[in-house]
């Protein structure tokens, strides 16, 4: 146990897959209730999903369904990934919560900067997939069927959306991740250099899960931004671990006094 800061709360494996349901089903809830004023923007806000490959289809080219309830179903699923993005504060917060009984009572007070931090990379992850990757993506495959009438069905869209914009959200998570797993001495800046290496290979393969195109282009567009926010997570992993010793230096001082 770290000297000069209280233990941790003691709860049993019970304790927290009880606490793991509750903070599930307070963020469902919140999602549940976010959804409601989403359905009432969803057309517009499925125009603004849209646009990265509206923008490259003949003029006057609409979006295809195959099946009746199509079109409806598409507007539920986009209220709820619009509810995702409004209430991952306080999703963030539940998740948070969950942990913080694992945590230092030193260590709790970072529960502003991680919700904080949290949504802040989690929506440019999103805003970077929206503006970068998807329009790259969609050009690259109309391009390859230009001797073909494009005939995109509004569901197969939605998906291919939802998996980069969330994917890549998550993704943009590592920093703020690092830092709380640093401040807690898991990881550290040494070890996250020696295993560089292996981190580039893991990169690689989570891009090209992401990325809906086969190509080393596009996967090398998700690939390289996330390798600098690897990069940043080791100078953030190398700051904390320097804050950690003079805070357990100082701890160690006055116990000594």
């Amino acid at each position: 146990m770290r000297k000069g800061k209280k233990s941790p709360d003691r709860m049993t494996f019970l304790e927290h897959l009880e606490d793991l349901r509750k903070r599930i089903f307070y963020s469902f809830i919140a999602i549940i209730v976010a959804v409601i004023p989403a359905w009432f923007f969803s057309k517009d806000i499925y125009k603004i999903l849209a646009l990265p490959v509206t923008q490259f289809l003949p003029e006057d080219t609409k979006m295809a369904y195959t099946t009746l309830t199509a079109p409806f179903m598409l507007y539920i699923k986009v209220s709820f990934l619009t509810s995702i993005f409004i209430t991952s504060p306080f999703i963030f917060l539940q998740f948070w919560m969950f942990v913080a009984p694992g945590l230092y009572k030193k260590e709790k007070k970072y529960v502003i900067p991680f919700v904080l931090f949290t949504t802040i990379f989690f929506s440019l992850g999103a805003l970077f997939g929206y503006f970068v990757v998807f329009p790259w993506a969609c050009r690259f495959f109309l391009g390859m069927g230009a001797d073909f009438e494009p005939v995109i069905t509004v569901d197969k869209y939605f998906s291919l959306a939802l998996r980069v914009l969330l994917g890549i959200a998550l993704v943009f998570e590592l920093p703020t991740l690092v830092f709380f797993l640093s401040r807690i001495g898991i990881v550290t800046s040494r070890w996250m250099i020696k295993n560089f290496k292996y981190a580039v290979l893991v990169v690689f393969i989570i891009a090209a899960i992401i990325t809906p195109t086969p190509d080393m282009v596009t996967q090398s567009i998700i690939a390289v931004p996330m390798l600098a926010l690897y990069g940043l997570s080791i100078l953030i992993a190398f700051l904390s671990e320097k804050r950690r010793k003079r805070e357990n230096k100082k701890a160690e001082e006055e116990l000594a006094g």
